[in-house]
């Protein structure tokens, strides 16, 4: 498969080239005719496959997403390439899978996050915010009032909930935090070696056998907490499989992480390039932060895409697609599409309505955990607000290399009320 349009978005220079250059590109490819193909990026372990195509506009994400019997996730959701049996065992969960099996298990994992459970995971985004910043806020006092942001505050918060709700020992949780960061660093050399699919699988294997673990002493003794409700959950008579238990532990390692991580990293950059609209919301907290939270998804677009795969021949909008082809869902592309966002490219805090797939489109696979990721962004930007109201951003961020997450690795920040 050839390309057809001047961009290349299966080399990864596409994805490590400025913002501006790459919405720019996305904007030429919506204008573009037909579903634009390219060949599949070369990656070390993997064997080339027949190449993919891009759907960049926000109605024919949707429309995809929206039609799981067109277009399915069990062939590979979050790599383009195919991946490796061995790799399927740890990152086969619900977000490569498809119906029946991933009705099912999805209803058991959703059956885990009752309403009484989500009230008890609100308060502890709370006290966990509270505590992160109060670390924040001592190590800047250590270094002159200069730390950063990813790590003293972006990545610990959503981290540190996945391993409340977990019960993951405070003894394991630097190894969390290590395979995550292996996990969801494409190839950049900060975590991974020169051999990145072995990393996957060392820290995939790591994760699975560290739930795996916990799992069976919650089967044993079972607590008030989601992983005994996943561990003892059930749906027609069945439950999970410890290994079906780890692979959702992997996932939400991974989604949800990796959202409330970068839109809170991508939002303190927003802010400062825009410091009347940040100054706008200090000055009416509650009635912005509701929708500053999800216009700070839509702009940051934290997961870049999505992939499906052609179930048998079809049409996407009017364009023909035939059984076999690899499908990738550009979110960071359709949240930018002139033709449902007014002004895309601005970072509008009162925007509404917000029709953006940030946590994905709407279907089956849409965000099990989007309404916990708005409520972590929503009060720890609060809390920055109001409590760390000086903080300013002192460097340009240190982006992520990665085709798949749109990530900021460092920002480093100052907080002068600290010094």
């Amino acid at each position: 498969m050839t390309s057809t349009a001047p961009l290349d978005l299966g080399n990864r220079e596409f994805w490590n080239a400025p913002w501006a250059e790459r919405y720019a590109g996305f904007a030429a490819l919506r204008a573009t005719e037909g579903l634009p193909a390219y060949a599949e990026p070369e990656f070390p372990g993997f064997e080339p496959g027949p190449g993919f195509r891009v759907i960049t506009r926000h109605a024919d994400v949707e429309e995809v997403s929206r039609n799981p019997d067109r277009f399915c996730s069990g062939n590979g959701a979050v790599s383009i390439l195919d991946l490796p049996a061995e790799a399927h065992e740890f990152f086969g969960s619900l977000i490569s899978m498809d119906a029946p099996r991933h009705t099912k298990i999805r209803r058991i994992a959703a059956g885990a996050f009752t309403p009484k459970r989500i009230t008890g995971l609100v308060d502890d985004v709370e006290r966990i915010a509270g505590e992160v910043l109060d670390r924040a806020r001592a190590t800047a006092a250590a270094h002159g009032g200069e730390f950063d942001l990813v790590t003293e505050i972006a990545a610990p918060l959503p981290l540190l909930l996945i391993c409340d709700m977990m019960g993951i020992p405070e003894s394991r949780r630097d190894d969390v935090f290590t395979w995550s960061n292996m996990i969801l660093a494409g190839d950049d050399p900060e975590y991974v070696s020169e051999n990145p699919l072995q990393d996957y699988l060392t820290a995939g294997a790591g994760l699975s056998g560290l739930m795996t673990e916990l799992a069976a002493a919650a089967e044993a003794n079972p607590r008030d907490d989601v992983l005994s409700a996943l561990v003892h959950g059930e749906v027609d008579g069945e439950r999970l499989s410890h290994q079906e238990i780890a692979s959702f532990f992997i996932l939400l390692c991974v989604a949800g992480n990796e959202t409330t991580r970068n839109a809170v990293t991508h939002g303190v950059w927003g802010l400062h390039q825009d410091p009347a609209a940040k100054q706008a919301w200090i000055d009416d907290i509650e009635g912005v932060t509701p929708t500053a939270v999800d216009e700070i998804v839509r702009w940051a677009s934290p997961i870049n895409w999505m992939r499906r795969t052609v179930v048998a021949d079809t049409t996407v909008g009017d364009v023909p697609v035939g059984a076999g082809e690899k499908l990738l869902l550009v979110y960071g592309s359709a949240n930018r599409d002139d033709a449902v966002f007014t002004d895309p490219d601005r970072l509008d805090l009162r925007r509404s309505p917000n029709p953006h797939h940030g946590f994905g489109a709407h279907g089956p696979h849409f965000c099990l955990g989007a309404h916990l990721a708005r409520r972590e962004a929503g009060v720890m930007f609060r809390r920055l607000l109001t409590g760390m109201g000086d903080l300013e951003v002192v460097g340009e961020p240190d982006r992520l290399s990665s085709i798949f997450v749109n990530g900021i690795k460092h920002l480093p920040v100052r907080l002068p009320s600290a010094a």
